[in-house]
């Protein structure tokens, strides 16, 4: 099995995430998931980590968290280790708890740490627990309107910052800007996230792999070193649908938006710009063309040949 690119500074911010083994579930009762709070509380007294976000499923938990010492791995293990040691105790069992090591994807907090926020506050509502975010205990989204006593370990103003300097005002914004997405079909921001441990802007990723990577570039291993070099460019990569697609310019303005979307790291504003949509139509661009080339094998063939002919 191909090892998980594991990128550690000071400063960083991640979405993590963990599942229970077979996709048991980690937490059965509300002490469970109070005990586990308690170990994202030591966490933050212990190891200096900042908790920006939180979401306890039944079989797997959300966290945006950042890590000012630089020490995710010592973070993790702590969490994940005092809960699995809480866990077996309790029901008189041993083993694995969660499914081999949590994921940790690195993110460019001022791009994307609301946008993953909201995410994270509506799995919940995705799933039928409830039908409002607010609705759910086990989650920040509470804090971050305003209901109830809020955490002293959670961190909210760096998120409701971007959503104005009020904080009557930010918080009214936020719920705004998740609630917008209730009843909607929408695609997660993680699915920017290049070789599963990257999600950022162009700048960000080259800036990454050129101050932390360097010493890691001839590790085969690592699939994800080599995808961090396939960033094609739009026009590149429009220049290439358009060789495969020839004169269809419908078909080619939807490959282009799709393989835009997909590969070329360029923020959504950017791409709507350069195809004059707006940045939700983009994305809705981008789903609709996914679910036609699942049913279109002469279409999926020639994205395949515009996209071999970028990626090497």
């Amino acid at each position: 099995m191909a090892r998980p690119l594991r990128i550690e500074y000071p400063g960083a911010y991640y979405h993590v995430t963990s599942r229970g083994n077979e996709q048991k579930d980690i937490f059965k009762s509300r002490k469970d998931r109070e005990k586990f709070l308690s170990y994202l509380e030591s966490a933050t007294e212990r190891y200096g980590a900042v908790i920006h976000a939180f979401c306890l499923m039944s079989n797997h938990y959300h966290l945006l968290l950042e890590t000012p010492a630089g020490n995710l791995s010592q973070i993790m293990r702590h969490i994940n280790g005092a809960y699995t040691t809480y866990f077996n105790v309790k029901r008189k069992r041993a083993g694995h708890l969660f499914q081999g090591r949590y994921k940790a994807i690195l993110v460019e907090a001022d791009e994307y740490a609301a946008e993953l926020s909201r995410y994270i506050h509506l799995n919940p509502v995705r799933a039928g627990i409830v039908t409002q975010p607010e609705e759910y205990r086990w989650s920040s989204h509470r804090s971050f309107i305003g209901h109830g006593a809020m955490p002293s370990w959670l961190k909210t103003d760096f998120i409701l910052g971007y959503f104005g300097k009020r904080a009557s005002e930010a918080r009214k914004k936020y719920r705004t800007f998740v609630e917008g997405l209730i009843g909607k079909e929408y695609e997660s921001p993680l699915g920017g996230t290049i070789g599963s441990s990257l999600l950022g802007s162009p700048g960000f990723i080259e800036e990454i792999r050129t101050t932390h990577l360097q010493e890691k570039e001839e590790d085969r291993n690592v699939p994800a070193l080599r995808q961090l070099a396939v960033r094609p460019s739009p026009e590149e990569i429009i220049a290439a649908v358009k060789a495969v697609m020839g004169h269809n310019e419908k078909q080619a303005r939807q490959a282009s938006i799709y393989l835009c979307h997909k590969y070329s790291g360029v923020r959504l504003r950017e791409l709507a710009k350069m195809f004059e949509v707006g940045e939700t139509a983009i994305c809705e661009a981008s789903r609709r063309f996914s679910r036609k080339i699942d049913k279109d094998e002469e279409l999926k063939d020639k994205v395949h040949k515009a996209k071999s002919a970028l990626i090497k």
